[in-house]
C-alpha cells in the first residue's frame, strides 16, 4: 500500500488514567464538547506543543481536560495509532497512547471534555469513534502495539485496520510506517 498523504500527520497523544480495585478495572474517558470528535466519548488528549515530549503533552492534556494530574515518570507507553484520512488528509494523525496508573485529583469537567469512569469490560463503544472497538479494549488488557487505521470516505468508519505487536511489549525506537504493516488492501 502506498502513502496517500504527502503532508505531515499531526502529532497527538492520548492519556488513559486506569483504576484497578474492588470494582474491577476502570478507565477515564470523556464526552467531547467541542472541536474534532465533538459529541463522541474519547480519551483525554490532544496535540503535542513545540518543545514538549509526547509524555509531557499527555500529562498536560489530561490535566487541562479533566483536572487529573498524572505522574510523568510513571506514564506507560501503550500504543502508537496511525490514523489516515485519505479523503481528508489534513486530519491525519500519529497518536501515542499512554496509560496513567499513578495520578491524583478528582476528574472534573472542562470546556472541552465531560469526564466519566467506565469499566474496561464495558466501554461505551457505540458513542466512540468506530476504530476504538478494534484496539482500545486490547490495550487495556495489556497488549502493546502499533495500529494503522485507514478511515473510509465518510471519515468516520474504518476502511482498513492493521496491528503489529511491540517486541517484548516495549515501544519501538522508531515510528512505524505503512510499510511496517501487512498489506491490508
Amino acid at each position: 500500500m502506498s502513502a496517500t498523504n504527502p503532508s505531515t500527520p499531526t502529532q497527538v497523544v492520548l492519556c488513559l488514567p486506569v483504576l484497578s480495585g474492588l470494582n474491577g478495572t476502570q478507565v477515564l474517558l470523556g464526552l467531547k464538547k467541542r472541536g474534532f470528535g465533538a459529541g463522541r466519548v474519547v480519551a483525554p488528549g490532544g496535540k503535542i506543543e513545540p518543545g514538549e515530549s509526547p509524555a509531557e503533552a499527555a500529562v498536560r492534556e489530561l490535566h487541562e481536560e479533566t483536572a487529573v494530574q498524572a505522574n510523568l515518570a510513571s506514564l506507560e507507553p501503550a500504543a502508537r495509532v496511525y490514523f489516515r484520512f485519505p479523503y481528508a488528509p489534513e486530519a491525519d494523525m500519529d497518536c501515542t497512547v499512554f496509560l496513567a496508573r499513578n495520578f491524583s485529583g478528582m476528574a472534573a469537567a472542562s470546556d472541552e471534555l465531560e469526564p466519566a469512569w467506565y469499566p474496561a469490560g464495558h466501554l461505551p463503544l457505540g458513542q466512540m469513534w468506530d476504530d476504538s472497538a478494534l484496539w482500545l479494549g486490547q490495550l487495556l488488557t495489556g497488549e502493546r502495539f502499533d495500529a494503522w487505521v485507514i478511515l473510509s470516505e465518510d471519515n468516520d468508519s474504518v476502511a482498513h485496520f492493521a496491528k503489529n505487536h511491540w517486541p517484548e511489549n516495549q515501544i519501538p525506537s522508531q515510528p512505524a510506517t505503512n510499510a511496517a504493516f501487512p498489506d491490508i488492501t
